[in-house]
């Protein structure tokens, strides 16, 4: 009784149905992708910086506009040194820098240190690294606020 009968889903009634392409476009499982990746990168772009926490002073210094991506050394409040985001022994720091490099003197390094350390041990960093014949050594510093008008 339940048999496949022939043209079934084709006739209502006396006049025969035609299924048609649909012609829209369906955004939702796009729209889905699209949050799934704007949360990935939500997530992530705060990791992209650099990975050692310093409290750094600051400074009435204005800002640095270039968009080059310098070399990192950083100095934390315990006296370790890192190189981006890896800890590094000052005597290795030189060696470190010019395979990094490939011996381009030519490369920023930016020196971050933190407030409370000595001044004595950023200059001890900033000595090795010009003496290994890098001429654009600069200090990271934390900007003042404006200056408010009126004042």
């Amino acid at each position: 009784m339940a048999g496949n009968m022939p043209g079934a889903g084709l006739r209502r009634g006396n006049r025969k149905f035609r299924y048609t392409r649909m012609s829209e476009i369906n955004v939702t499982p796009f729209v889905d992708v699209m949050l799934v990746l704007l949360i990935v990168f939500m997530v992530t772009a705060p990791l992209l910086t650099v990975g050692v926490p310093l409290e750094l002073p600051k400074t009435k210094a204005a800002t640095i506009t270039d968009t080059d991506e310098p070399l990192v050394i950083s100095i934390d409040a315990a006296g370790d040194i890192y190189l981006q985001a890896s800890r590094i022994e000052l005597s290795n720091l030189v060696a470190r820098l010019q395979a990094v490099t490939g011996a381009n003197a030519d490369i920023r390094i930016f020196v971050r240190g933190d407030a409370s350390i000595a001044y004595g041990q950023v200059m001890q960093v900033m000595g090795e690294v010009s003496a290994a014949g890098f001429r654009k050594v600069s200090l990271l510093s934390k900007g003042s606020e404006p200056a408010k008008k009126g004042k």
